[in-house]
């Protein structure tokens, strides 16, 4: 028995609706029975299932289909067996506990007094909280500033060192490329005085 496709009821569906193959080169290429392919046909098998296309997944050539439509004897043949499968999904969140959410303000204002180059969006971002209550806290309009200590997120757990610092070497290499732009526009006027 060989490999089956990827979701093999599904490319069924999309060979039968999609190409001239003889019910049993799509039979044996999704390996299933001759018979259910004749039902997907007929409309009494695989009701409901939308069908897949095995040339997007690179399992099947548009090549392959067509040498096998014009010789009936000719099986199909799957061209790639190791498929990836993305996942288009945003990363999901982590759950923080209610007892550790409460320290994010915390965190936020370790890292305004620690790590002043980050911007505040990248504290929202690290921290997991909203751009604007990390900028209350940095101009400390924030409304419980008071009551503020300040705490290392990664020792809370709330991110990783590796994170921290991948945020640090950002904000460094925008600092230097502002500092490089002015210097250009800086350059640029001095060329223009002394024409």
């Amino acid at each position: 028995m060989s490999k089956a496709p990827l979701m093999p009821m599904a490319t069924a569906v999309w060979l039968v609706e999609n190409t001239s193959l003889t019910f049993k080169q799509i039979a044996d290429f999704c390996n299933l029975h001759e018979v259910e392919v004749q039902g997907i046909a007929d409309g009494e098998v695989a009701k409901g299932i939308v069908g897949y296309n095995p040339i997007n997944s690179g399992q099947l050539t548009r090549d392959e289909i067509n040498l096998s439509s014009e010789n009936e004897e000719r099986p199909l043949t799957i061209t790639n067996e190791d498929i990836e499968i993305k996942n288009s999904e945003k990363k999901v969140k982590k759950y923080i506990p209610l007892s550790k959410r409460q320290d994010k303000p915390d965190s936020a204002l370790w890292l305004i007094k620690n790590h002043s180059i980050l911007k505040d969006s990248q504290i929202s971002k690290l921290v997991g909280i909203t751009k604007s209550s990390v900028s209350s806290i940095r101009n400390k309009s924030y409304w419980n500033y008071n009551n503020l200590n300040a705490k290392d997120p990664v020792a809370m757990g709330l991110f990783t060192q590796k994170e921290l610092m991948k945020s640090l070497e950002k904000a460094e290499r925008k600092i230097l490329k502002e500092k490089k732009d002015q210097e250009k526009i800086r350059s640029g006027n001095k060329v223009d005085l002394k024409i």
